[in-house]
């Protein structure tokens, strides 16, 4: 049974006094003001979110200090290899998704102590294409801080592609000039021919 609303002191608080089941005075906030109700949902995923702490927590404490070093060695490497690995992929190569190898803690949790992203190393339909492609892999292959064997192996036969596409057009140039010099021989030797030719004539 609603008694009557009122403020106190506060005016920007409104509150309802009630009688409950025992007859009791009860103090309530104006139904207005309350704050929204959680959906089904995000009741479950607090309630997750809740118990994942407390397991944390719990299995931290169960953990002997061996234990412990070996999931920050592990926390550690995760963070490593999943840096490394998006370093590949912001490289500006034509990079493909990351995948990655794992190992369980003591604490019951996977850590990523391995990964691999695979770059494809295309040749161009010039050989200018082919350089861009090419550089393009070196720098995602060099991306990372520490770069590992495979990553320098890459960068490397990117390097050969370059150096294989810079011969392709140094040869196109000398072709160029060889056609050039051929056509400018061929000139000389025409007109030197005009000079050294004399015709009689008669009347």
């Amino acid at each position: 049974m609603q008694i009557g609303s009122n403020s106190f002191y506060d005016s920007s608080i409104n509150y309802t006094i009630k009688l409950n089941d025992k007859e009791v005075l009860v103090l309530e906030d104006d139904e207005l003001r309350k704050v929204k109700e959680k959906t089904p949902y995000e009741k479950l995923q607090a309630q997750e979110e809740k118990e994942a702490k407390e397991t944390d927590k719990s299995s931290q404490n169960k953990l002997s200090e061996d234990e412990k070093r070996l999931v920050l060695d592990l926390q550690s490497r995760d963070s490593e290899v999943r840096a490394h690995e998006s370093a590949h992929q912001s490289g500006g190569g034509a990079t493909g998704a990351a995948s990655f190898s794992y190992q369980q803690g003591p604490d019951g949790k996977m850590y990523a102590i391995g990964g691999e992203v695979s770059i494809n190393i295309q040749t161009g339909s010039t050989p200018q294409e082919t350089i861009a492609n090419a550089k393009a892999v070196m720098s995602s292959a060099l991306a990372p801080a520490d770069p590992s064997g495979q990553d320098q192996a890459v960068a490397s036969s990117a390097a050969m592609m370059i150096v294989k596409a810079e011969q392709q057009i140094a040869r196109q140039k000398q072709e160029e000039l060889d056609g050039k010099d051929i056509y400018k021989n061929t000139n000389s030797q025409t007109s030197a021919q005009d000079d050294t030719t004399t015709l009689d004539m008669t009347a």
